[in-house]
Order: structure tokens, then sequence, then C-alpha cells
């Protein structure tokens, strides 16, 4: 019985690696401001997590931490950009502005 119960938890650790979650993030553009939310694919939102706004040169041009709501607001910027949330455990996940 034991050895069942041991092959029954040992079953439940390798499982728990299908459960993982993966990154997610929708932004709109409004006249001046750029607004994302940012969650994860298990629909937990993602609380203090950074955003990141690059040019096309790869300039960092704002980076903001997600509300209350997991949202962050941006004022767009001149010229080409992109968004970036990289929680750093999983794929990150990038927005182009031509996309919005």
């Amino acid at each position: 019985m034991q050895i069942i119960r041991a092959s029954a938890f040992a079953a439940l650790l390798v499982s728990g690696t299908s459960w993982a979650h993966f990154p997610v993030m929708e932004c709109s553009k409004q006249e001046t401001t750029i607004t994302c939310q940012a969650g994860y694919s298990d629909s937990s939102p993602a609380l203090n997590e950074t955003i990141r706004l690059f040019d096309y040169d790869d300039v960092l041009l704002d980076a903001q931490k997600t509300d209350a709501l997991s949202k962050v607001t941006f004022e767009q910027p001149e010229g080409d950009y992109y968004i970036v949330f990289d929680p750093g455990h999983e794929s990150a996940i990038e927005v182009d502005g031509v996309e919005l």
C-alpha cells in the first residue's frame, strides 16, 4: 500500500509541471497613451510586474510596475516601439506598436 501511495505522490509531483502557466499581455492604444494589462494563462493577475517600453533601437523608453488591476499606462512615444512583459521564468511577451 505504501508503494502505491509513494507512486501516486510521485506522479502528482511530475504532473505538476503540466500545470505551468505562461505570461499573457493585451495592449490597446488611445489617442496619446498605451494601456497594457498583463497576466498569466491560468487567469491569475500579474501584480507588481515590470512592463518595459522600447524603441526599435532597443533603447528603454519607460518601465512601469503593474497596478492592482495588472495594468500600466504609457505615454505614446514618437516613432516605432514595442512593449515587453518578461516575468523571468517563462518566455517573454512582446507587443509591437504597429500591431495596436
